[in-house]
């Protein structure tokens, strides 16, 4: 809506993204710079940035901006829940490190890259690390006071969906037919 774009479609592509083509006659005429910088534009998190530490933009719970968007309110406890839980995205044992800026010290992360095989699932990992943070804030040991956003940080990092720029500024890979076959995974895109 931010660029004028009125026509799209959403795609899914065979492996595991969804695409969203646009088409618009005139956002179709973009030079490929216009179309990066379309997509810089919308990007919250950039691809590849993980333990890299790009400012992310800070939540208003009290508004209805992103922080609305990030997390539905769990329905039992009235507070957000993570999106991205039953896609395993914290399940391999190096995901425990550089996740948040609450526990980016020794002390916080070692007994967690400890302590994340021991849990059957992201979802109990993610349990795991919404208590530490908890506690570092509790205890003072954690980031500066105030409120803490570590959560969203570490959901926007790893659950979140992210913009490829190189597969958005260019055309010739989307003038495919209409059913094709991944040709790493077999599944058909649409």
């Amino acid at each position: 809506e931010d660029l004028g774009v009125q026509h799209r479609l959403w795609v899914y592509s065979g492996r595991r993204g969804v695409h969203c083509w646009v088409c618009d006659d005139a956002v179709r005429k973009w030079s490929p710079a216009l179309r990066a910088a379309a997509v810089e534009y919308l990007s919250l998190v950039k691809v590849g940035a993980r333990g890299a530490r790009n400012p992310l933009p800070t939540p208003d719970p009290g508004e209805d901006g992103f922080m609305g968007v990030w997390a539905p309110p769990d329905p039992v406890e009235g507070r957000p829940v993570a999106p991205g839980l039953d896609q395993e995205w914290c399940g391999q044992q190096d995901q425990g490190r550089d996740s948040s800026p609450e526990l980016d010290t020794a002390q916080h992360r070692e007994p967690l890259q400890a302590e994340f095989p021991r849990k059957k699932d992201s979802v109990q990992r993610w349990e795991l690390l919404r208590a530490r943070v908890e506690r570092a804030r509790a205890s003072g040991r954690g980031a500066a006071q105030g409120p803490s956003y570590a959560e969203w940080e570490v959901m926007l990092q790893f659950c979140f969906p992210r913009l490829d720029i190189n597969v958005s500024k260019g055309l010739g890979h989307l003038l495919k037919s209409p059913f094709s076959v991944h040709p790493k995974t077999g599944g058909c895109g649409v």
